[in-house]
């Protein structure tokens, strides 16, 4: 491999723009095309989509890209120091529903926490905005709590990797002592999903069948903010035991009742690739 390649494909993939690239590293334009061009020549790949202006990675590129960068940062290492040698670590891109259980999230990362082999790079946001990131392969894994629209052009494939079932939440106190779930529900206000949620849903179903009108002290979609309103006795709280597993453990909080027929399903969601992560088998294994 030219090495000379593999720098100004670096530098180009970094700023996204040929023209910016050449004039910084004091190339011609065309000189520094004929060198990316015999880079992917070489790997038998192209590694640059034109859009507009832009110069966007492909999938090969990306992959190129994060080998790049180890490789260049091992050389800056070695250059501070041979007395220090530097871990080199494989990424691994995961999103994350920004309301989805974070001791959820952390049960899934297990098995890589603690590997000095790999770099965990973890973002949370909206749905779109993790399909799109999956799509532009910015991520290679995003953990949700229902499935993307599936049609005959969709790319995703959804892993079910957990059904969790759903209780009834709340401190210590009265709660405790009602005979049955329905005097529970009937009783005290509910700190409950949001109605876009398939767990709100499922509760919905369930007090129809039950006969009962609940009283709502909240509607919330973060199940963060879920547990620190039950933590504060504003209500009984419609969750899954895993989001306060600490609270439940202290006896802060105690898990109440199972709701029958309700629960939650957690989904890992990819896209076919020619060059998938390897992490991400080892991760939907594992889970």
């Amino acid at each position: 491999m030219n090495y000379h390649h593999l720098r100004y494909f670096r530098a180009v993939a970094h700023d996204g723009n040929l023209t910016r690239t050449a004039e910084r590293l004091n190339l011609s334009q065309s000189a520094l095309s004929i060198q990316i061009r015999q880079f992917e020549e070489r790997l038998g790949h192209p590694l640059f989509e034109r859009r507009g202006r832009q110069l966007v990675l492909t999938e090969a590129g990306r992959i190129a890209l994060d080998h790049a960068d180890r490789i260049f940062s091992t050389g800056e290492e070695l250059l501070e120091t041979l007395k220090r040698s530097g871990n080199t670590r494989r990424p691994v891109r995961i999103g994350a529903l920004a309301t989805l259980s974070r001791n959820f999230q952390m049960e899934f990362l297990r098995p890589l926490i603690g590997r000095a082999d790999v770099e965990v790079i973890l973002r949370s946001g909206r749905m779109a905005d993790l399909l799109g990131g999956l799509e532009s392969l910015n991520l290679d894994i995003v953990l949700l709590n229902q499935t993307p629209a599936a049609d005959a052009a969709s790319p995703f494939l959804s892993h079910l990797i957990a059904t969790q079932g759903v209780s009834l939440v709340g401190k210590p106190g009265p709660a405790g002592a009602e005979a049955s779930l329905s005097e529970r529900l009937s009783r005290h206000p509910l700190i409950l999903p949001t109605l876009e949620s398939g767990v709100r849903q499922k509760f919905d179903a369930l007090a129809a069948r039950l006969g009962i009108t609940p009283q709502i002290a909240a509607e919330v979609e973060d199940m963060a903010m879920m547990r620190l309103l039950a933590r504060e006795g504003a209500g009984l709280a419609v969750l899954p035991p895993i989001v306060v597993k600490g609270e439940l453990e202290a006896g802060s909080l105690l898990e109440l009742d199972m709701l029958p027929g309700v629960e939650e399903n957690f989904y890992a969601v990819t896209i076919r690739r020619k060059f998938p992560n390897p992490l991400v088998s080892e991760l939907i294994r594992g889970a």
